[in-house]
């Protein structure tokens, strides 16, 4: 691990997140990845992911959030539109605790962010790494992955941001927008202001008369709506109309309209009631399936493993080629060697020393041949056997010989083969005791003593009878060899 640390470029800004698994201190990337840091430092600090749960949770891989909706497909950006990616080649998804952002495609990057519990090679240049979770808060983080989650990776029971405190800003230039508290109190008060208010007239002292009132006017309100203002209402003048002119001629129109109508109604009563149907079908809006949760990175993990199957394939076809190709080249190499023998075999050669060397060169080329497996065994087998056999006849064959026979049958190279290996006989040596002074210690014997005399005579003969006759076989040994090499040297 320590070399992936120091691969890691330094931070610049943190941001300690509380969460229902504790406190999680995050450092940012903010020279590398300037507009995610900027978007996530500003959305902490108008508190937009507070009570955000974690909404998507991977075992071993990820664990997102950042989605103020909670489904998976919501949250904007400061910018107010999706910000590209800002990827760095020192910043690389080999370790867990790391913070990058969840987007669905290329340069769709919004509020929602997820935190990695392991390596993601996968992820590599397709998501901005912009911070590090720090120090022992690492282990709060890992929390984040405990629980049951369903089918659709998302957790039964989610965990939350509480709140989000800016520690470290490296960007003095940051305004806040109206926080999040103050977006819901303008929404209490629209609310308010569109509900219709209702009077309570038994908190006055004549609440009585004035509830009367405001019934009466209420019930002129009622049957004048729809009509005109005109100003021969204001005056009680018998001979002015208070009705216009505009409305009798209108009335006399609609009232011959109604007449025409009916008639064409009961002739095309079927025929309308028909076509008002079919446009009723067509203008109803068909209902849409409710769509699923968005999975941002379901369509990567199989691009990844199409990518891997396509290299095995590829690999495995490759393997299958060579094997091919090395088996055309041993049998073109065979069908040669086989070509050549032919032809060798069908020259004829005058030469008898050429064709006895060819013939020696094919003995040896064949002894050459290294057996594998059981025929191996089995020529060992043979060898030694057939060295057994040979060593029994000669052993049968061989009688005692004279010195003369032995001279004239030095030759013979295979003689070694039944000679014997005799030993002196020593009788048991008694072990002496150098404190103990024993009889043989002393010598009793007087060299001047004839006896003594002869003894040592004869023990002088027979040392120099020893020497002579060592000297002759040694002699015989060496004439041996000169001739084996005379005879080898002819050959």
């Amino acid at each position: 691990m320590s070399n992936i640390y120091i691969q890691e470029p330094p931070t610049h800004g943190k941001v300690l997140m509380k969460t229902t698994v504790g406190d999680i201190d995050v450092e940012l990337w903010s020279k590398e990845t300037p507009k995610a840091c900027r978007n996530f430092l500003q959305l902490c600090m108008e508190g937009y992911y507070d009570g955000t749960i974690f909404h998507r949770v991977v075992k071993g891989f990820i664990a997102q959030g950042g989605d103020p909706t909670g489904t998976g497909d919501g949250g904007d950006s400061i910018y107010g539109a999706p910000f590209k990616d800002e990827f760095h080649s020192r910043l690389r998804f080999v370790r867990r605790g790391l913070i990058a952002m969840a987007s669905g495609g290329k340069d769709d990057n919004g509020s929602q962010f997820f935190f990695t519990l392991g390596s993601c090679p996968d992820l590599q240049n397709r998501h901005t790494i912009f911070g590090k979770v720090a120090g022992d808060t690492l282990y709060n983080m890992l929390k984040l992955e405990e629980g049951m989650v369903d089918s659709n990776e998302r957790p039964l029971h989610p965990h939350k941001i509480i709140s989000t405190e800016v520690l470290a800003n490296p960007f003095d230039d940051i305004v806040p927008r109206q926080t999040r508290n103050k977006f819901r109190e303008e929404g209490e008060k629209k609310e308010k202001a569109s509900k219709p208010g209702t009077k309570n007239f038994k908190l006055l002292s004549f609440g009585e008369e004035a509830e009367e009132d405001e019934a009466e006017a209420d019930a002129v309100v009622k049957s004048r709506r729809g009509q005109s203002k005109s100003s021969h209402d204001l005056t009680d003048d018998p001979q002015l109309s208070s009705v216009p002119v505009m409305e009798a001629q209108a009335k006399r129109k609609a009232s011959c309209d109604e007449d025409d109508d009916e008639e064409m109604q009961e002739k095309k009563d079927p025929e309308m009631v028909e076509r008002i149907r079919k446009r009723l079908k067509k203008n109803e809006p068909e209902l849409s399936p409710e769509p699923e949760e968005r999975n941002f990175f379901n369509d990567e993990r199989k691009k990844a493993s199409d990518k891997k199957i396509g290299e095995i394939r590829k690999e495995f076809k490759q393997l299958l080629r060579d094997m091919k190709s090395e088996d055309a080249a041993r049998k073109k190499t065979k069908e040669e060697k086989a070509v050549e023998e032919k032809k060798e075999s069908d020259k004829e050669t005058d030469n008898s020393l050429l064709a006895e060397l060819k013939a020696e060169r094919k003995k040896y080329a064949a002894k050459r041949q290294n057996l594998k497996g059981t025929d191996r065994e089995q020529q060992t087998l043979a060898l030694l056997e057939k060295f057994q056999s040979k060593v029994q006849s000669i052993q049968e064959k061989h009688s005692e010989k004279t010195e003369s026979k032995s001279e004239e049958e030095g030759s013979d190279t295979e003689d070694w083969l039944a000679h014997e290996l005799h030993f002196e006989e020593q009788g048991p040596k008694l072990a002496k005791d150098a404190n103990v002074r024993s009889e043989e210690a002393y010598e009793l014997d007087d060299p001047r003593n004839p006896i003594n005399e002869r003894r040592r005579k004869k023990h002088k003969e027979r040392r120099e009878h020893r020497e002579h006759h060592e000297k002759e076989h040694h002699h015989r040994e060496s004439s041996h060899r000169d001739r084996r090499s005379h005879r080898d040297s002819r050959r």
